[in-house]
């Protein structure tokens, strides 16, 4: 899969007075066990391939690693960038038991991941469930995670974002073409903020992928609605304060000053309790900052490179 044509539009800079460079990307998949078989979860990646500092960004619950291509090639000069495509969505498998779509195989197949890459420690930046898959990992004892991004995520979310998701999960029409896939997006990802044409339109092309009939669809296996809706849409809310608690790496949340899905209250608790994660608030942005912009690019990093 090749970058945007127009990706241009969207490069940033590494450093603020230097020139914007697009870097090459890499793909791969590794090989996986879940609870029913095998299955292979695919990856891109940017950056020097022999560069010990990895950092890995994993995606929100319908999106997949190529929302990163932005951050990941403007700090490709700085890490080995890897950005997998979390299994059922992007060009990973799409499991055969639905409520195999869970934390626990999601984060059997990272460590499978990291170590394929050979290395004994990562940096993790994670959006919304990709933030919670760090979380648990970073709670764990031994955890390879040394530094830490959550993205718009965090210990508790509340039960009416919970329905607001479940709302539109797994129930996506197929598209004519992508100008009608855009407005689609448009719509449901509205919380992204005020993103500009060539940025919509690239969330909407690696988000979206073409059917063999013709014409699209959205990039996820729509069966992991259902072990969504069993786990989620009868509670009253998340609330996992024990396994933020347990973290002891440098720790940064970073909130949409709009999202319904990490509370005001429950951001500043978290820079009081646990890791005592430093917290930066992206005025005018929902649920999530999707890093796409010079300034919030610049936080990530200089959080990232402070350690």
């Amino acid at each position: 899969m090749t970058i945007l044509k127009d990706f241009q539009e969207l490069v940033v800079s590494p450093r603020p007075g230097q020139a914007a460079t697009v870097h090459a990307m890499r793909v791969g998949t590794v090989q996986c066990l879940g609870a029913h078989g095998l299955h292979r979860m695919a990856y891109s990646e940017w950056g020097d391939p022999a560069n010990p500092r990895v950092l890995i960004c994993v995606h929100g619950l319908t999106r997949n690693g190529r929302d990163f291509d932005v951050l990941a090639n403007a700090l490709a000069s700085d890490y080995r960038v890897v950005c997998p495509d979390v299994v059922g969505r992007g060009c990973s498998d799409r499991l055969p038991f639905p409520d195999d779509y869970a934390l626990p195989t999601y984060a059997n197949d990272v460590m499978t991941l990291i170590a394929r890459l050979g290395v004994e420690s990562v940096h993790w930046l994670g959006t919304s469930m990709g933030g919670l898959i760090g979380m648990f990992l970073a709670s764990l004892p031994g955890s390879p995670i040394s530094r830490l991004v959550l993205n718009d995520v965090g210990p508790t979310i509340a039960v009416d974002a919970l329905q607001r998701i479940g709302e539109y999960l797994g129930k996506a029409p197929d598209f004519s073409d992508l100008a009608e896939a855009e407005a689609y997006v448009r719509v449901v990802c509205a919380p992204f903020g005020a993103l500009t044409d060539a940025q919509w339109r690239y969330m909407t092309v690696v988000g979206t992928r073409a059917k063999p009939e013709g014409g699209y669809e959205m990039n996820y296996d729509r069966a992991i609605a259902q072990p969504y809706q069993k786990a989620y849409l009868d509670a009253k809310e998340i609330i996992l304060w024990p396994m933020y608690d347990a973290i002891r790496c440098p720790t940064m949340v970073l909130r949409g000053a709009q999202s319904d899905v990490l509370a005001h209250e429950t951001a500043l608790e978290m820079s009081a309790r646990g890791p005592g994660a430093k917290l930066v608030e992206v005025p005018g942005v929902g649920h999530a900052p999707m890093l796409l912009e010079e300034s919030q690019v610049r936080i990530v990093q200089d959080f990232l490179l402070a350690g």
